[in-house]
């Protein structure tokens, strides 16, 4: 789905290793950057696409991973090392690119809503953005029970837990929580 974000040429092969594309290299980290939420959530969709291409081996993984333990400051800096195994400076210096412009594309999305977050179009926009997102996350629940044999049991949970976040007193963690250690009462 996301590979048109790459260039289709693969790299060339050198002495039983692939050539190191930058371009590509550059893209997966920040395509991998883009859709995670941070410290090591990237691991599992560059460890999906570095292997294959002959980029990077699970040593190189285990490795980054470890230094980026180790070493003080954010894990999400585990992918500097990443890079630099995979592709010496050139690598940790992508690397360093590809995940500092999602941070710095937020706050460049932050200064322009600072400046026409008010305008009736925007709040439109966002209002709209936002019954997208409510209208989802019914359909996902309305199959997640149609999935699910529903007694009055379930119902009680389902109530109970709306209701208490309706309330905004109880944390959302804290509602799930009580939410599944009823339903593993109730259904063991």
């Amino acid at each position: 789905m996301w590979d048109v974000w790459l260039p289709l040429a693969e790299p060339e092969q050198a002495h039983g290793w692939r050539m190191i594309d930058p371009v590509r290299l550059f893209l997966l980290i920040l395509r991998a950057t883009l859709f995670s939420t941070g410290g090591s959530g990237n691991l599992p969709m560059l460890y999906h696409d570095l292997p294959p291409l002959g980029y990077a081996s699970e040593q190189q993984f285990a490795e980054a991973l470890a230094i980026g333990q180790v070493t003080p400051g954010p894990t999400g800096l585990w992918v500097v090392s990443l890079g630099y195994l995979v592709d010496d400076v050139r690598g940790a210096l992508l690397a360093t690119v590809a995940i500092t412009l999602p941070p710095l594309l937020i706050l460049v999305v932050e200064r322009v809503y600072r400046r026409i977050g008010t305008h009736w179009a925007v709040q439109g926009f966002l209002r709209g953005l936002g019954l997208a997102v409510a209208g989802s996350f019914a359909v996902v629940i309305v199959g997640l029970v149609q999935g699910s044999a529903f007694d009055f049991g379930s119902l009680l949970i389902v109530v109970a837990s709306v209701g208490l976040a309706l309330t905004r007193r109880v944390p959302v963690p804290i509602i799930i929580g009580a939410a599944a250690m009823l339903g593993g009462f109730l259904y063991r």
